[in-house]
């Protein structure tokens, strides 16, 4: 789909446009006040992702950004801390919202490739209960990360060390279906060992706008204080929450042909002078460009059409596959791509 002068968009999975089917949808949308509590489609939205996850209830919320915070903030008081990645969305690219909004305090500890922390490294950064320390109240993990899925085991275990020193677990699971699908696995399941989980509508299963944030009725209860609170309570929102369900509804075994675009993606790049590609597990290619070439090569897919996020000097290139770019798109994009790297 050509998109803001570009032909095809690979910079995220954020970029995808409603269908003819989710705007009908939309337009044809019971709506009441969802503040008031009014607004039926909205509380099928809510319901049904819970429902999915395997948790009592949910909360529709703008953004993804405003339910992670919603969820460290339902975990943590002021002066807590919550253990989470470097990497981690709710860690790095979320404006420092918990310990600005929240005053709650990160622990950021490394990232391995695959995107574990060890949990050594977790278990030496849980505090002892003393004053001259932030309460260490949460770990937040994130699958996927990077696009990588997290070892299964590997949650099992760190969310089991987390109940072992009493601290709440929060899933930022923004691409979680993604995670779900690949593995072939029920999301409840993945969703199993943890509190809280926030699922993200607006980037693999293509809705305008939301996220939903979902746990127990008490938890959920304590989270709608906390949405009021941040501006994100919404009026007719569920002319939104209709696209949210179609999505569920449509958009979700779909993803598996995302992974394989994604796949066929990566394997051609892999093949072209200049590059290095990291395999990958889900919708997401990193792509590691020779510097001496970087500039010129992110120049020219831009010429072409091709849209890309590009780091570090164009060093470093992230490709995402969604519904809007089909294999179609791809044999494009690694056309264009070597039209100029085999010169």
């Amino acid at each position: 789909m050509e998109t803001a002068g570009l032909k095809y968009d690979f910079r995220s999975d954020t970029v995808t446009r409603p269908s003819a089917g989710m705007r009908a949808a939309m337009a044809s949308a019971e709506v009441g006040d969802d503040v008031f509590g009014d607004d039926p489609t909205v509380k099928r939205l809510e319901a049904r992702v819970a429902d999915i996850i395997g948790k009592e209830a949910g909360l529709f919320v703008p953004s993804g950004t405003q339910s992670n915070l919603i969820g460290l903030m339902t975990h943590c008081e002021r002066g807590d801390e919550y253990i989470v990645g470097q990497q981690a969305h709710c860690y790095r690219w979320e404006a420092g919202g918990a310990a600005v909004l929240g005053s709650i305090q990160p622990q950021p500890l490394e990232n391995a490739a695959d995107g574990t922390i060890a949990l050594a490294d977790i278990e030496a950064a849980i505090k002892p209960d003393d004053p001259h320390f932030a309460r260490t109240r949460l770990l937040a993990l994130e699958n996927t990360i990077g696009g990588k899925i997290l070892p299964t085991d590997y949650v099992q275990a760190a969310t089991a060390l987390a109940r072992k020193h009493g601290l709440a677990c929060h899933l930022d699971g923004a691409r979680a279906f993604n995670a779900a699908v690949a593995l072939g696995v029920p999301l409840a399941q993945l969703a199993q060992p943890f509190d809280t989980v926030s699922v993200c509508l607006s980037k693999g299963l293509g809705a305008p706008v939301g996220s939903v944030l979902v746990g127990s009725q008490a938890t959920i209860a304590r989270a709608r204080r906390w949405r009021k609170m941040l501006g994100g309570g919404m009026r007719q929102a569920g002319i939104l929450a209709a696209a949210g369900l179609y999505a569920l509804e449509h958009n979700v075994d779909r993803l598996a042909e995302d992974h394989a675009n994604a796949r066929t993606l990566a394997e051609g790049l892999a093949k072209l002078p200049g590059l290095t590609v990291t395999a990958p597990d889900t919708n997401i290619v990193f792509v590691n460009v020779e510097a001496s070439i970087a500039p010129a090569f992110a120049a020219h897919l831009a010429q072409h059409g091709i849209g890309v996020v590009s780091a570090y000097g164009a060093t470093r290139q992230r490709w995402v596959t969604h519904l809007d770019v089909d294999a179609k798109a791809v044999d494009d994009a690694l056309s264009i791509a070597s039209q100029f790297l085999q010169r």
